[in-house]
């Protein structure tokens, strides 16, 4: 943006009393009379406690250490508040004032440490969003299906891990009822219990499902309800152990399906049978992989998937040798493998990964090679080597200091960012 532009923005901005920006450092009280947003960035609240009665619409707070006593007399006084978004904070507990917002539609609590939330929050009759992503939430109140013009509810966690485990992986636990709302249009994510998975099946308007902690013998249960779900756009299905078994032989997914993700294991036999069944999916742009028992001749069927941006193989390749065939993934800028134990061989053919920009082969520790024909990849911008066998790490590490160019260095001297690591040694070197 241009400056002369920028300040015009900015004195117009001030004009139409578009927001106001509080730092916590001003010495003298600060206002927000006539401000419609306010933007915390300072971790003393007490001068903005002081301001009196407001307009204000949108409360943004992106102070990660904060009293939440001090909020209260803001929130307080400011009934007219449709957005109030306390994402990143540490609070694990929401003032009471919250839920006297008559007029609230967008309460943020993302990467909070809330770990409950109150009956009271039925009393929030126009909220249209709660976010409660990578939360402490592990249930929601039976209030919540009192929410009628509710739109969007987001409630998991991710445990931090260098290992990636389905554990890491929780959904909440919904009350009885949650057909009643209707209008919903994102659940994520969720515990299938077999009550939740036959009352979901009647939110046939929603574009984002997740649910985690599947059994195989609710998978017949979950197919038939997302079959209903016409307008998917977004489904993930996590199952509830890496050995849970999941049979999805009746699945039916809408053509309007973009980003999956699949966690547990497949029946080996019906694989190609379920692959075969996404051959519809035009729109489909982004798969994630994990556990799902795949192996070199399962792995060939989704090539079908020409339309793929973005795969990602989590544990999921149990074969030992990879092989992209000519033409297979057109539209792919992103490949991720991710602890194929036995992989020792990956093969490129000339005009497959056209286009694909960034590879990634992580926790494979028998690849003793590089991809054969990876310098076909014109494209690609960048190799992540990480935890690969040690005698390639230390065959390409040694690159950097060396003048000589051997038949390695040639297949990847187009690609301009390529780094090697090894996490029990700590070490992780950019070799270009």
């Amino acid at each position: 943006m241009h400056d002369v532009i920028r300040l015009l923005a900015l004195n117009k901005a001030k004009e139409e009393c578009f927001g106001k920006i509080y730092n916590g450092s001003a010495t003298r009280a600060f206002s927000v009379e006539g401000a419609h947003r306010v933007s915390v960035h300072g971790g003393n609240l007490e001068q903005l406690s002081r301001s009196g009665t407001t307009h204000l619409r949108a409360l943004y707070v992106f102070e990660r250490y904060i009293e939440v006593d001090l909020l209260k007399t803001i929130l307080t006084s400011s009934k007219l508040l449709t957005m109030l978004d306390l994402q990143g904070t540490c609070i694990k507990m929401l003032p009471s004032e919250v839920f006297n917002l008559f007029n609230l539609r967008y309460l943020g609590l993302r990467d909070t440490g809330m770990e409950s939330l109150p009956e009271a929050v039925g009393r929030l009759q126009n909220l249209e969003v709660l976010d409660a992503s990578k939360s402490k939430l592990t249930y929601l109140p039976n209030s919540v299906v009192k929410l009628k013009k509710l739109r969007y509810l987001y409630a998991w966690s991710v445990v931090a891990s260098e290992e990636f485990e389905i554990g890491n992986l929780g959904g909440v636990k919904v009350p009885n009822g949650i057909q009643q709302l209707a209008g919903l249009q994102a659940l994520q994510s969720v515990q299938a219990t077999p009550e939740f998975l036959l009352e979901v099946a009647a939110l046939t308007e929603l574009r984002t499902f997740g649910v985690c902690n599947v059994r195989s013998e609710n998978s017949a249960c979950l197919s038939n309800t997302i079959t209903k779900m016409s307008h998917l756009v977004h489904l993930e299905i996590v199952a509830a152990t890496e050995n849970e078994l999941l049979q999805f032989e009746g699945l039916y997914l809408p053509p309007t399906l973009s980003s999956l993700g699949l966690a547990g294991q497949l029946e080996k036999t019906s694989i190609p049978q379920l692959f075969s069944s996404w051959s519809h999916l035009d729109s489909l742009t982004r798969l994630h992989l994990a556990f799902s028992n795949i192996d070199e001749q399962t792995f060939s069927c989704l090539r079908m998937l020409r339309g793929l941006h973005f795969l990602e193989v989590m544990k999921a390749f149990e074969g030992t040798r990879l092989e992209f065939c000519a033409g297979s993934f057109p539209k792919l800028r992103f490949l991720h493998i991710w602890g194929a134990a036995q992989l020792n061989q990956v093969r490129i053919e000339e005009s497959a990964l056209k286009i694909l920009a960034e590879v990634w082969f992580t926790d494979c520790p028998e690849l003793k090679f590089l991809p054969d024909g990876i310098e076909h990849l014109a494209a690609l911008e960048k190799l992540i080597l990480k935890d690969t066998s040690e005698e390639l790490i230390k065959k390409l590490g040694q690159m950097r200091d060396s003048d000589e160019y051997g038949e390695d260095v040639m297949k990847i001297s187009h690609i301009r960012n390529v780094t090697v690591a090894l996490s029990h040694k700590g070490f992780e070197e950019r070799i270009r």
